[in-house]
């Protein structure tokens, strides 16, 4: 990571979202104090490499990874839809981490593993070139130029992310924002390991076959906004 990204005081990166809002129902207090712990793929306090467990990602089966999940409709639904494909989960929303905890023990999904703090804090941690898929889906917009550096969408996350990423592997990045999207073509167009795999307007007008929404998408919809899908892939490390 950068050296010039912003650090607190105890020399981590500094995160400026929500951790939490309205206090948690006991249910789902339950599972985080219960089941979020079974799901932790790393300690958020410790720096040691990732280690997955027997039958859990690479080099056995396809790992995924979604950055800042939300309320975890997106990933729930693709671990549902794929379970011979594993998938971590990023997210500091203790709140929204909740909410995805109660879809996997709904669901009874066991392809899902998590990680509930910033996730530059886990993926200089994750084996090299062993992640095919990374989603970004509708990520706080920052919309105010001073405050363009917290966007998690930036080069220094692209340099991280392009040592994890397989060859080949895709980085979808959506947003109904669309300073944001001008904003991820730049960085992503001036980074030598990714590229922008669209050939026509419908390629980042529609969402790509199977999507699965997000309630922040929905409710962008509604409002008559029109998000933007946004994939890249990741260059060959051999040219």
């Amino acid at each position: 990571m950068s050296r010039d990204m912003p650090k607190d005081p105890l020399g981590k990166p500094m995160w400026y979202g929500r951790r939490r809002t309205h206090k948690l129902r006991p249910g789902r207090q339950r599972l985080v104090d219960d089941l979020l712990p079974q799901l932790m793929i790393a300690d958020p306090e410790a720096d040691a490499p990732v280690v997955f467990s027997p039958g859990f990602g690479p080099p056995q089966r396809e790992l995924r990874l979604e950055i800042g999940f939300g309320a975890g409709e997106h990933l729930s639904g693709e671990a549902a839809a794929h379970p011979d494909i594993d998938y971590i989960g990023c997210e500091p929303f203790i709140n929204g981490v909740a909410a995805l905890l109660a879809d996997v023990e709904q669901l009874d999904l066991r392809n899902v593993r998590l990680f509930d703090d910033d996730v530059r804090l886990l993926i200089d941690r994750l084996p090299e070139a062993s992640v095919s898929v990374i989603y970004i889906l509708f990520p706080d917009p920052w919309p105010k130029a001073r405050h363009n550096r917290r966007r998690i969408f930036q080069y220094e996350t692209l340099d991280a992310l392009a040592r994890v990423a397989r060859d080949d592997a895709v980085l979808m990045f959506a947003s109904d924002h669309m300073d944001y999207v001008a904003w991820a073509l730049a960085e992503a167009k001036r980074h030598p390991d990714w590229s922008w795999t669209a050939r026509k307007p419908a390629d980042w007008r529609v969402p790509p076959a199977g999507w699965v929404p997000t309630r922040y998408e929905a409710k962008a919809v509604r409002k008559g906004d029109k998000p933007a899908y946004l994939s890249f892939r990741r260059r060959s490390r051999e040219l």
